[in-house]
């Protein structure tokens, strides 16, 4: 019979209650036993969820405290030097330490660096591989939750991210690093790992290598073929399921498919240019699969595990028809396209969801039911579950004819743009003249990202306001309070450029898809970005336009404030869509292309309200990246052009930034020099600015902010410490290019973090200026 299978389930809980006890635990409100307590509830909940759904193979060690590739680095004992480590057992204090920095055996550490997962919005901590670093089973986390399962009842299949992804998304920190001593290092480890869960009960085990999606190196099948060969001769009698996803294999299939491995998972959703298209051609790239498949299981990834739209039952029941045929029921499995961490918990949780809308819907749970229903089916036939395909046929056919999707005056617009909106009026070196006299900035200006702390009291007022406790009147005072102490502290530490602290956002995505026409939004479709950090992306589900200014009020009331320049802030067109769930009717460039055009007419209006200069964050221009840089010059043209229509309707003198999150800019730098914003700001702290690397080499002509401190971590960074970076920065970019600004925006952090480190940011910020006229003088 084909089986029902998952790859992995969100750990969030469906009401966050891991970031609460996340949260409470780092406190100090709760116990680590507390947290760990909570895990297990959590777990619990999940494996029994999907063993009623009628899922085969349920996921174990798809859980995490923090992130899944920090866990890969405890069981391993990848430990980096400065922590201190003993060799012990990894325990929650240096778990944690590692994530988040701060304080460890009584001594301040810094975090390891954090960068996105792929082309998604999770963000998973780099390993660091150092001289003299050695390798051993560290953690029993996997065991641990391994035998949890089976006192539950649950055969689960543990998951483990395989080894040449997780040497490749690491940092070889010391030069004459070998990748292959490396690789071979971690490898009787791996082996220890699958010899124990044999030995527990295992039948399966998952190895994760998303790294097959991607571009590899010539004779990359080497490495793989030596890896999996050595872990099927140490292990004959556990099964391997390879998982690839967020794309297809192309070059890669044939020799994937002849790895010694019992099956092969393949992502039908995500394939070959997807980036810029609705559909591909999942069936050809099935029928590649299926020539070489052999003697081997395919695991099919029909149901989308990146998205929120309903699953066309009728043709995922085709391509699962068609394996069968010819591989047998036996060796198809059905499962999601990639773990289901990606997607919120539970569709039946959104009470106030559009009736119509929702019918269009499934969360994690919901795509549960969906596996089940495709593996039945495709077992019994499809009279077998007659109702199911009635009732998502009706979807289809209700989100294909709805009224509420197209808008003539949008498509009018979008098919009216020219060449002259894509680009500002003068070159840069002549725009940098204007700015430089008309904002009368110093050396070394210091700036925020934008937000600042979202306090209780700020939640509570959005709230109360939302609930309709308070009425307008009093919601408006409250927030004009909040700007006017946050103004005031940024006068207070002589900040040169303000902002307003954005009190009134709930997100940097959702705060504008609230106020644009084709956006709905959940009250509870939570997503992990990292740690207890989660977001609650909006649903583009329509054609999008700007019914009304969206941000002008405010900007206006902060200037009012202050003699000093006020940074206009908003959210740029790219990272709008990468952190929204969006309609897979039409092309990303396309919708991509109407935000563009709504940001843009924002852009202007702060710009006749007086707001001089103007943010336009892109945190998320290179997370959109196609995993294939075959696809990369079709995404970038897109992405880069949406930018530029969001950011060119301004004058000379008015200075246009954007800023972007952890990202490895290299591949990218061209891209964004054509941009052309006038500032960028970038998150530098973690890498020690080794991510500036790749604008030094490209001579990058525009202005810079490398941030001097990392936000993600409540640790406070003394002066002396971003001096230090500052320096770094100097050698490589001329002064009069650079920028002081934390990493990233404050809104995370508690203002007793927040003080003291801008206060140290701009007394840094100071020294550097002093140095530097001290050296002029000299």
């Amino acid at each position: 019979m084909v089986l029902a299978t998952n790859l992995g389930f969100p750990r969030i809980g469906v009401q966050r209650e891991l970031k609460k006890a996340l949260e409470s635990c780092w406190k100090g409100e709760t116990t680590q036993q507390d947290l760990i307590q909570t895990g297990q509830t959590l777990r619990a909940r999940h494996w029994l969820l999907q063993k009623n759904a009628g899922i085969a193979h349920i996921p174990c060690n798809d859980f995490s405290f923090y992130d899944q590739m920090l866990d890969m680095t405890a069981t391993l004992g990848a430990i980096p030097s400065r922590y201190g480590w003993d060799g012990g057992n990894v325990d929650l204090d240096l778990y944690f330490a590692m994530a988040r920095g701060g304080s460890y055996q009584g001594r301040a550490v810094t975090a390891m660096e954090m960068t996105k997962w792929f082309d998604t919005n999770y963000h998973y901590i780099v390993p660091e591989f150092e001289k003299g670093m050695s390798f051993k089973l560290s953690s029993t986390k996997i065991f641990d939750e391994f035998a949890e399962a089976q006192a539950q009842g649950i055969a689960a299949r543990p998951v483990l991210i395989g080894p040449i992804t997780y040497m490749v998304l690491g940092k070889r920190k010391d030069e004459g690093l070998s990748w292959g001593d490396l690789v071979a290092g971690i490898m009787p480890v791996y082996v220890q790992i699958l010899q124990k869960l044999h030995q527990m009960g295992a039948a399966w085990v998952q190895m994760d290598e998303p790294c097959l999606s991607t571009d590899l190196w010539p004779e990359a099948d080497e490495p793989y073929q030596q890896v999996y060969t050595q872990l099927a001769q140490a292990m004959p009698g556990l099964k391997i399921m390879l998982a690839t996803y967020f794309d297809s294999l192309r070059e890669h299939n044939a020799w994937v498919l002849s790895l010694p491995v019992a099956g092969v998972h393949l992502d039908l959703c995500r394939i070959t240019g997807r980036a810029n298209s609705v559909v591909n051609d999942p069936q050809q790239m099935l029928d590649a699969a299926l020539a070489m498949a052999r003697d081997k299981v395919l695991s099919l990834g029909v149901v989308d595990g990146r998205n929120i739209w309903k699953n066309d039952l009728s043709v995922s029941l085709n391509l699962i028809d068609h394996a069968v045929q010819k591989l047998g029921s036996d060796r198809v499995f059905v499962a999601p396209s990639c773990s289901l961490l990606h997607t919120p918990v539970d569709l039946a949780q959104e009470t106030k969801l559009d009736a119509e809308l929702k019918n269009w819907m499934a969360f994690a749970t919901q795509k549960l039911q969906e596996i089940t229903t495709l593996a039945k089916g495709a077992t019994q036939g499809r009279k077998a579950i007659e109702v199911q395909l009635q009732a998502a046929n009706a979807a289809q056919q209700s989100r294909n004819q709805s009224t509420r999707i197209h808008d003539p005056a949008v498509s009018a617009r979008q098919n009216a743009i020219t060449l002259d909106m894509r680009n500002r009026q003068s070159p840069f070196a002549i725009r940098q003249t204007l700015q430089h006299s008309a904002l009368n900035l110093p050396l070394f200006p210091t700036t925020t990202i934008g937000s600042f702390p979202q306090t209780a009291a700020i939640r509570k007022l959005r709230a109360d306001y939302k609930a309709g406790t308070i009425n307008a009147m009093v919601y408006e005072d409250g927030i004009k309070k909040e700007i006017k102490a946050v103004v005031d502290f940024q006068h207070s530490i002589e900040i040169d450029v303000l902002v307003h602290g954005e009190p009134e956002r709930n997100d940097m995505v959702e705060y504008f898809g609230e106020q644009l026409k084709g956006f709905a939004f959940t009250q509870n479709g939570w997503v992990q970005s990292y740690g207890s950090r989660c977001v609650k992306p909006p649903v583009i589900f329509g054609d999008v336009s700007r019914p009304a200014p969206m941000t002008v009020k405010w900007a206006q009331y902060a200037q009012s404030l202050t003699q000093r320049v006020m940074k206009g802030m908003l959210t740029g067109p790219i990272t709008i869509l990468q952190w929204s769930f969006v309609r897979d009717d039409q092309p990303r460039s396309t919708t991509a292309m109407q935000i563009a055009l709504a940001i843009r007419d924002e852009v202007q209006d702060l710009e006749k309200a007086g707001i001089r200069m103007i943010q336009i964050d892109e945190a998320a221009i290179r997370e959109g990246l196609p995993l294939r840089r075959a696809d990369w010059v079709d995404y970038l043209d897109w992405a880069v052009d949406a930018f530029r229509i969001s950011a060119s309707g301004v004058a000379d003198k008015t200075q246009i930034h954007t800023h972007m999150c952890y990202s490895e800019f290299n591949d990218i730098i061209r891209a964004i020099a054509r941009m052309d914003a006038d500032v960028i700001s970038i998150e530098t702290s973690r890498s020690q600015m080794e991510l500036l690397d790749a604008f030094v080499a490209y001579k990058y002509p525009n202005e810079i902010g490398p941030g001097v401190y990392d936000i993600h971590s409540p640790r406070v960074p003394d002066t002396t410490e971003m001096v230090t970076l500052l320096e770094k920065a100097v050698k490589v970019i001329p002064a009069r290019q650079l920028w002081v600004n934390p990493d990233c925006g404050l809104k995370t952090r508690g203002w007793k973090e927040v003080e003291p480190a801008l206060k140290n940011m701009v007394a840094a910020a100071k020294q550097m200026r002093a140095k530097l006229a001290g050296s002029a003088a000299a």
